[in-house]
């Protein structure tokens, strides 16, 4: 399957690029539409090769693809470019940890190919200083093309400010080319000098720390954040015909002397005191430190905290010309590509041993998702694994003092990077990584781990077993499922939603609830319970699978008139009440409450059929499977 394909196939399964937008709606619609693909396509995402995992991280739900990811969000967006966002969409609350945590993810991650890129580069010219000088008697540092190359490797350092300036504007939402402006100011050469000078330097009389900001991370982060609520006032408070001139030009005039005087001296301190922090521990003792980031920097990926950690090695790059984080990080993937493949050795399953070959391929160049989701987390174990030998390669690495001198992915194609920190940390590296591979793999066959039986399905869905439901009623085998609702039945296709209607998320009826209360129609499992509360899915004991979606468009109240009795994950009994809603001011604010109620996997049972009642209660028979 070719990458736009895939990305068309991501787009339609989840519901059709109108519905893009409402990511929650949108995540509802992904796992679900995935049963009725099969009478679409004959593909669906659960069988595709190309996706690996859907994770939950950090408030996001992520597809899990693997190498084609920048391929296929590139074709996703060019669908999604036309769509704004929906009027009066309010943000979803969440921790100030998470805020911030999200903030540095999307202003660094834009950024990373240039620094990745630079930091080849630079990998390569360190082996080639190394084989000149070593072998041939020659400084090629000297030559012009070293020059130019190694400006091409450090350019992105030196003006870091604006690099960054611009990636937190679009985070921030302020105008990109002022931002850049911004930070070109602290990069412009006399400003350069005149903070490096001796003499004191002062903006209107009042004395400014005189700092280098070439370089730097956090100060531009700062100043663009305050910068974007400065932006905003002035866009309120000047008259439309001026805005194109003064509101840059005011913008301007209070951002150059509060970033001088106060933002960039505050960055400049809180960056010092993280480095100073993360070096106080590596003083103490450089061992622990490299146990501790080569063992648990696998396990932040997987909650995406990993990027909380990142600016240290880019500002110690910027600053220093070199990182001792992305070493021990290294550690880490490598013991991943080890344990993927020690699965690949040690399992019969066919498609696992596949899964894992290719995953160990990818973390060995420094993509380590498709080893980490689709292979070491999955099988448990090998995870852990992976852990204790990422943990002990980098405490090899601490001991030996390793750095690198770029910041760079880290897999065998970025090993030279590690060439100038001399031969003791060079070789500590190489063994370090060497360890954390070959330990995971041999730990991995040792003491192996639970295999998916040969043959069998890596993703295959819960399967069907003829265990009886408490609270279901049985009649010759089969199982008769009462109604989760009180109201008027109607059919699936009369619904007005076209993905509903088609069938295509399981066979359905709905209900127009004359009572505004979701109760548990038998002993069952709460699978799903969204924050807007719109959406809820059981699963029963015998596996079978209840998607009840209160009525229509309703994710845009975004929980306003509903009220929830349980929490996602409880084990509620039958008649238990779920959810309630505001039947009157739904209908008021003009929502159509037509609910949906799913057998989201009836294509595991020979059939499944509704009520021929007009009314549904939850005493009365709704649906019966035929197992």
């Amino acid at each position: 399957m070719n990458i736009k394909q895939l990305a068309q196939d991501i787009l339609t399964n989840v519901g059709g690029k109108e519905n893009i937008s409402q990511l929650t709606h949108c995540y509802t619609r992904l796992r679900f539409v995935l049963k009725s693909v099969e009478k679409a396509n004959k593909e669906n995402l659960e069988n595709m090769d190309e996706i690996i995992s859907v994770v939950e991280s950090a408030g996001q739900f992520q597809v899990v693809i693997g190498n084609k990811v920048e391929d296929v969000y590139a074709h996703i967006m060019q669908h999604l470019d036309d769509l704004g966002s929906p009027q009066g969409k309010k943000e979803e609350k969440s921790s100030i940890g998470s805020r911030i945590l999200n903030t540095v993810t999307a202003i660094f991650t834009p950024i990373i190919p240039a620094i990745a890129a630079s930091g080849m580069i630079k990998g390569i010219l360190a082996l080639a200083v190394m084989i000149a000088t070593r072998y041939y008697g020659i400084d090629i540092k000297e030559y012009n093309t070293y020059i130019i190359l190694n400006a091409a490797s450090s350019a992105v350092f030196y003006f870091f400010p604006i690099v960054i300036g611009y990636a937190a504007s679009k985070v921030f939402k302020a105008n990109e080319f002022i931002a850049m402006v911004l930070a070109a100011t602290l990069c412009y050469p006399d400003i350069v000098a005149l903070m490096t000078s001796e003499n004191p330097v002062t903006l209107f009389g009042i004395g400014i720390t005189e700092a280098n900001y070439t370089s730097t991370v956090i100060p531009i982060i700062i100043a663009i954040f305050i910068m974007a609520y400065i932006q905003r006032f002035f866009e309120r408070v000047i008259p439309e015909v001026l805005k194109i001139i003064m509101v840059p030009t005011f913008t301007l005039l209070v951002m150059v002397p509060a970033t001088l005087i106060v933002f960039g001296p505050i960055g400049i301190y809180l960056g010092d005191f993280i480095n100073w922090l993360y070096y106080v521990i590596m003083d103490i003792s450089p061992i622990l430190l490299g146990a501790f980031i080569g063992g648990i920097w696998c396990v932040l990926v997987i909650f995406g905290a990993h990027k909380a950690i990142v600016p240290i090695g880019i500002n110690d790059v910027a600053k220093t010309g070199q990182q001792n984080l992305l070493a021990f990080a290294g550690a880490a993937n490598f013991s991943q590509a080890g344990a993927a493949a020690g699965v690949f050795l040690k399992t019969k399953n066919k498609k696992l041993k596949t899964l894992a070959a290719t995953s160990t391929i990818t973390a060995l160049f420094g993509i380590t998702e498709p080893a980490i989701y689709g292979v070491n987390l999955r099988l448990r174990k090998p995870m852990i694994y992976a852990v204790i030998s990422g943990a002990l390669g980098g405490a090899l690495m601490g001991w030996g003092g390793s750095y690198g001198t770029a910041f760079a992915n880290q897999g065998v194609l970025t090993i030279p990077v590690y060439i100038e920190a001399g031969t003791k940390a060079f070789l500590c590296y190489l063994i370090g990584i060497a360890i954390a591979f070959f330990g995971a793999a041999a730990m991995t066959i040792i003491f192996g781990f639970k295999d998916v039986p040969e043959d069998a399905e890596v993703d295959e869905a819960p399967k069907h077993t003829d265990k009886v439901v408490p609270g279901a009623i049985k009649a010759d085998g089969d199982i008769k499922i009462p109604s989760p609702l009180q109201g008027k039945v109607l059919p699936l296709s009369q619904i007005n939603d076209e993905v509903f209607a088609s069938g295509a998320l399981g066979e359905g009826i709905a209900i127009y609830p004359e009572i505004g209360e979701v109760v548990a129609p038998m002993d069952c499992k709460v699978t799903t319970l969204y924050p807007t509360l719109h959406a809820i899915g059981l699963q029963f004991e015998n596996g079978v699978e209840m998607l009840i979606h209160i009525g229509l468009n309703t994710v845009q109240l975004k929980g306003e008139g509903f009220k929830a009795h349980i929490q996602a994950g409880d084990e509620i009994k039958k008649g238990t009440k779920i959810v309630s809603f505001d039947i009157k001011d739904m209908e008021a604010k003009g929502y159509d409450l037509s609910t949906p109620i799913i057998i989201t996997n009836s294509t595991q049972y020979q059939s499944v059929t509704f009520t021929e009642n007009d009314i549904a209660t939850p005493e009365g028979q709704l649906l019966l499977i035929k197992a």
